[in-house]
């Protein structure tokens, strides 16, 4: 028997052992938004530094001030400039414009993107597929000094501004290339009560998740409902 052979294997890595990410500031981009608007809430409520940013710095302030609990307003450039993760909840006609003018600020972040491009006819919601395969593949193609992720697409912008609400009950899938980069984000979902961060895969598989937004919108207007996803034996 060689050393090699002898020799004991290290532990597998507890997939739940995620870092503390609580002194990170969170930018939003597309933060006056409902969605980003929402997050930016429920993590600040959380105890997270959270920035909101805009195209117009006023209205960016105008919201947070709405919003309280530290809450701060920029325009978009600055706030990618102060934060450690930055999510991005712009419309998705905006995506590629906002993310390419905002390349040299988003450079060395953590990027997630929660952007679902959707489009809409008289029998609903359906899913558009981007050229580059999916809204995180595409910010990953415009930002290649950044670090790309995805999340946060499968939630009720109506339940995360309600304040009435003490927990979101949801799981959020995460995606990402570098499993240190995942974790982080995944421990930012588990911030807000009720919510896990679960990893779902590489960015190459992002386009469904990003998809299945358009199943949720129906099934939340035939029942009247806000749904959100849980992952079973996980």
């Amino acid at each position: 028997m060689t050393s090699t052979d002898s020799a004991q294997k290290a532990p597998a890595k507890d997939p739940w052992d995620l870092p503390d990410v609580s002194g990170l500031v969170v930018g939003v981009l597309g933060g006056t938004g409902p969605q980003g608007k929402g997050l930016a809430y429920r993590l600040a409520l959380a105890g997270q530094k959270v920035i909101i940013g805009s195209r117009a710095a006023e209205r960016a302030a105008a919201a947070a001030d709405e919003l309280g609990h530290g809450v701060e307003g920029a325009d978009n450039a600055e706030t990618a400039r102060r934060s450690d993760i930055v999510i991005v909840a712009v419309p998705w006609d905006g995506h590629g414009r906002t993310l390419e003018s905002l390349r040299a600020e988003l450079a060395g972040k953590l990027v997630v993107d929660c952007v679902n491009p959707l489009g809409f006819d008289k029998k609903g919601a359906y899913a558009l597929k981007p050229e580059e395969g999916s809204a995180a593949e595409q910010a990953a193609a415009l930002l290649p000094e950044s670090r790309v992720t995805a999340a946060f697409h499968h939630l009720s912008a109506v339940l995360l501004q309600d304040p009435g609400i003490a927990e979101i009950d949801t799981d959020v899938m995460v995606l990402g290339e570098e499993r240190a980069d995942v974790e982080i984000v995944q421990a930012l979902a588990g911030r807000i009560p009720g919510m896990r961060g679960i990893f779902a895969g590489r960015l190459r598989n992002a386009h469904q998740v990003e998809s299945l937004v358009a199943n949720l919108i129906s099934v939340n207007r035939r029942y009247k409902a806000h749904a959100g996803l849980r992952l079973t034996d996980v």
